[in-house]
């Protein structure tokens, strides 16, 4: 099984964004699950989803405390909660920031994991150039797809086109798409690096 940890804040579509990554595992014949946590629901207020994927029934129902993955869709939350609370050693950390992890101030967690699973995709700006509004859920299910591999940019299409529908739509799947490129060139580049 595998479970993510969705971190961000009311309003930025947190709930929204586990529930298109378990539509989008479903889509490619995996069980799923999404569910939030609840608690402070108002706008800006630190909010939590989770989601897991397995190859068979997920009877597991309590929130995910040992995430194979963290997706921080704000990070102003990085120092204000413990996002990388149990975070297995293989996991995979995608933050929505144009800075880099030493920037962000977490460079020293950052030597702990495998370079190639941490990746910032500037999430927000690319929603706000696609859908008018700087909601990075969509774009980080697309980002998400490259790093990880666990889902394809069509099951993320498809997803979208599930919760939303018309321009909206199309706006997410075109946000999502150019997110999946940018972070599978950041791999590309680590991997180039890394090789040198």
């Amino acid at each position: 099984m595998f479970q993510i940890r969705i971190h961000g804040r009311g309003g930025q579509g947190v709930v929204t964004g586990a529930e298109m990554l378990s539509i989008a595992a479903f889509e490619q014949g995996r069980h799923a699950q999404a569910f939030p946590s609840f608690g402070s629901e108002r706008t800006g207020a630190p909010v939590v989803a989770f989601c897991r994927i397995a190859d068979r029934e997920i009877r597991l129902r309590e929130p995910v405390m040992a995430p194979d993955a963290l997706i921080i869709q704000d990070p102003t939350l990085l120092h204000q909660v413990d996002v990388f609370q149990g975070l297995q050693p293989e996991g995979y950390v995608l933050i929505n920031s144009t800075r880099s992890f030493d920037e962000l101030g977490v460079g020293e967690f950052a030597q702990r994991f495998r370079r190639e699973r941490l990746c910032n995709v500037p999430a927000s700006e690319i929603a706000q150039r696609h859908v008018g509004r700087p909601l990075p859920n969509a774009a980080l299910l697309g980002g998400f797809a490259a790093i990880s591999g666990l889902i394809t940019l069509d099951a993320v299409a498809h997803a979208i086109r599930d919760k939303f529908a018309g321009k909206v739509a199309e706006g997410n799947v075109a946000a999502a798409t150019e997110a999946f490129d940018y972070v599978t060139r950041e791999m590309e580049e680590l991997s180039h690096a890394q090789a040198d």
